[in-house]
């Protein structure tokens, strides 16, 4: 099982491979298992350090996918990229099935949505051995951005993904990762409060990804449709980073990479 390599002071790339029909940005994008490990093998080469492949969309309004269809989207795609990927991959599922049968096929991460509060979840990552992406939502996908309220963002998404990790380390799983759920049951200030603020998140003691990429909010503040949010995307990476995200997770691999070793290298600086 291929793990994370971290390193001081570099920010590393999530590519998102999202093999669905429906998702907010890309939705089709990767209509055949073929066409999916061709992109993956070419997000490996722009610089990806971790390629996440999801096969149920979570955007704001979806609906849930039966999970004989998400397995079908995703198992022939990492039974294909077999020995063809030096990076780690996470399925990025909320299915403990699907989770327990990604991780048979070649994922080495999990990334529930959910943040593991299904205990079936909890417990198919600590059969598995696999990593984790523990990440925050206020709702469900079909209703959470109808009307998301909190008294403090920060401090309640905090307070939350402290409670899921300690749940997790509970049941032996130890390769954790946080996700504040940006775009997930959030206003846009408490976006940018998430992100301004996630150095808060980090003194927890676990890396944090960041999950910007072409995201509405983007959108609010600099206009555009989701394919013309790049230069927004990069602004919040690296803002994010900055801040202290170790991971960020984005669409544009080549593009984003370029950014961030500029980004990186000016923080060294310091």
């Amino acid at each position: 099982m291929k793990k994370l390599q971290f390193t001081p002071g570099r920010t590393l790339i999530c590519g998102i491979l999202n093999v669905t029909p429906d998702s907010f940005s890309d939705g089709g994008s990767w209509p055949s298992a073929e066409a999916a490990v061709a992109r993956a093998l070419e997000l490996q080469a722009q610089g990806a350090d971790l390629l996440d492949i999801g096969g149920e969309s979570s955007r704001p309004g979806s609906a849930p996918v039966p999970l004989e269809e998400e397995k079908r989207r995703v198992l022939p795609v990492l039974e294909a990229l077999t020995g063809r990927l030096k990076i780690p991959v996470s399925v990025d599922t909320c299915k403990p099935e699907l989770a327990e049968l990604a991780v048979r096929a070649g994922a080495d991460l999990v990334n529930d949505i959910t943040g593991f509060t299904d205990p079936a979840m909890i417990a198919a990552a600590a059969r598995s051995g696999a990593g984790v992406v523990v990440m925050h939502m206020q709702g469900e996908p079909r209703t959470m951005q109808a009307a998301p309220v909190y008294k403090d963002v920060v401090g309640e998404v905090k307070d939350f993904l402290a409670g899921r990790a300690d749940a997790l380390r509970a049941a032996g799983v130890s390769d954790i990762i946080l996700d504040p759920g940006i775009g997930f049951g959030k206003t846009l200030e408490h976006n940018l409060a998430l992100i301004a603020r996630l150095g808060e998140l980090r003194a927890l003691g676990f890396p944090v990804l960041l999950g910007v990429s072409r995201k509405k909010f983007i959108g609010t503040l600099a206009g555009g449709e989701p394919p013309e949010r790049l230069s927004g995307t990069i602004a919040a990476c690296v803002a994010g980073a900055a801040a202290g995200a170790d991971i960020i997770r984005v669409h544009d691999v080549a593009e984003c990479r370029k950014a961030m070793l500029v980004a990186d290298a000016i923080r060294a600086a310091k």
